[in-house]
């Protein structure tokens, strides 16, 4: 019975009667129930199998989601093969939709029955292939989606902090104007003389000025001021001391100014003074944060529009500098507040004629690489330079490096040195597929504490690259 059915299997069909009379010898059982896993993603490929009868569903996992790749219930259909021919690790996990049985054929079965048949090598190939191109493309738009939704979740998180700085800000602000208008209305009811005035004004422009730019101070320095201008304040009757006193300190103001201030405007005027001065530097203070927390989203905005390269032609002049520093805006909420960038630019790099989006998926994915091979603090280096007729990026980690058997298979595709679902191995993949269609080169060096990707692109490529 084994043998009628495996004489309709294509892989099998040419055999000799002999040789698959052996081959039904060689074949074994394997009942698999409804939810069972034959086996996973990442594990070693071991041996191949045929479906007998049932159903099974190949998955994939892809940053967590679960990615249904296909479903076999077809009597005859190969499972397996693809890593077993090479014996490396499994691409994707095989489950039992229902009850289903198999027949197996271990390693070195299979390479035996490529000896007896070349027809069935060739039908492997055949069927090799294209799997590896269905799987290909479903992986790949899976994980450009992914990707879309990595870079999304990072500019939401990048637009949220600023966003509710600026929320928070408008808030708060009519409150502080209220009050600023008050001080203000105060201050002037106290008939101040010319010299007085003067003060006044030399006054609101340092307050304006500090403002903009806060004091940088120590816990322990600031504290030991608010308490010196606090006891300073409470000594000449101001009210509200403690909570001025802070104010005073980001205005730079310490007892001896506040001495100073106190021999031109009598105890009156003085009190009136310092809370118009807490008032307005709280209000601007204010001002500044909201002003900064836009711009922050601006500049966000800005670096998305560039990144993706909205209305503007596919092809055209690319600004290697600006595309790199875009990327970096996308990925800051990915890079750990102790991972440190530094940018070696060269001063007067070309121009090159490019998919501009295209680049900026290569220079995201290295990056994205090498922060993930940061365990939270280190080091991403990014020089350009000028290389006769081409522009030369190269971006730099001093994590731990790339394993010397790993480096061959560095741009295969579904190759990945991270854990099952953290990785579709196919972001370095694509990198080199756009590098290779500007006619470029990636190449890649490590060793422990520095791994170095290098991009060498053509600065005028050519008019093949218009078709792409």
């Amino acid at each position: 019975m084994i043998e009628d059915f495996l004489r309709k299997v294509p892989l099998f069909a040419d055999l000799p009667a002999e040789d698959l009379a052996q081959l039904c010898q060689m074949t074994r059982e394997v009942h698999l129930p409804a939810g069972q896993v034959l086996f996973t993603e990442g594990s070693l490929a071991d041996r191949a199998y045929i479906i007998y009868e049932g159903e099974l569903e190949i998955v994939k996992n892809v940053d967590g989601r679960e990615i249904l790749l296909d479903v076999q219930s077809v009597p005859g259909t190969v499972i397996g093969e693809m890593a077993l021919l090479e014996e490396t690790a499994r691409l994707a996990t095989v489950r039992a939709a229902r009850d289903t049985l198999l027949l197996t054929l271990d390693h070195n079965q299979i390479h035996e029955l490529f000896n007896l048949s070349p027809g069935a090598a060739e039908i492997m190939l055949h069927t090799i292939m294209g799997r590896w191109r269905g799987m290909e493309a479903l992986v790949h738009h899976n994980e450009k989606m992914a990707q879309l939704g990595r870079l999304t979740a990072g500019i939401a998180h990048e637009l949220n902090n600023p966003a509710a700085t600026v929320l928070r800000g408008v808030g708060q602000l009519q409150m502080l104007l209220d009050n600023s208008e008050q001080a203000r209305v105060a201050l002037d009811r106290l008939s101040l003389t010319a010299g007085q005035q003067a003060r006044v004004a030399a006054l609101a422009r340092q307050v304006q000025e500090v403002a903009a730019r806060p004091l940088a101070l120590n816990v322990l320095t600031r504290s030991d001021r608010e308490e010196e201008l606090e006891t300073w304040l409470e000594d000449h009757a101001i009210p509200d001391a403690w909570e001025l006193a802070s104010i005073l300190v980001n205005l730079g103001l310490e007892p001896a100014h506040l001495a100073e201030l106190a021999e031109v405007f009598p105890p009156e005027q003085l009190s009136v003074l310092i809370r118009w001065l807490g008032a307005t530097y709280t209000a601007r203070s204010l001002l500044n944060e909201i002003a900064q927390g836009a711009g922050r989203i601006a500049e966000t905005v800005q670096a998305l529009k560039s990144y993706v390269y909205l209305d503007r032609a596919p092809v055209q002049n690319v600004d290697i500098h600006a595309g790199l520093d875009d990327t970096l805006i996308i990925l800051r909420s990915k890079l750990e507040p102790d991972v440190v960038v530094y940018k070696v630019y060269a001063s007067h790099l070309p121009q090159i004629t490019a998919y501009g989006s295209e680049l900026n998926q290569v220079w995201t994915n290295i990056i994205d690489n090498a922060a993930d091979a940061l365990p939270g603090r280190g080091e991403i280096i990014i020089r350009t330079r000028q290389e006769g007729a081409e522009v030369v990026v190269e971006i730099e980690d001093n994590g731990p490096g790339i394993p010397p058997a790993n480096l061959p298979k560095i741009f295969d595709p579904f190759f990945t040195t991270k854990p099952p679902g953290k990785g579709a191995g196919l972001g370095l993949n694509i990198s080199y597929n756009i590098v290779q269609k500007h006619h470029g080169q990636i190449t890649v060096a490590s060793e422990p504490g520095q791994t170095v990707f290098q991009v060498r692109l053509p600065v005028h490529p050519g008019d093949a690259l218009i078709g792409g």
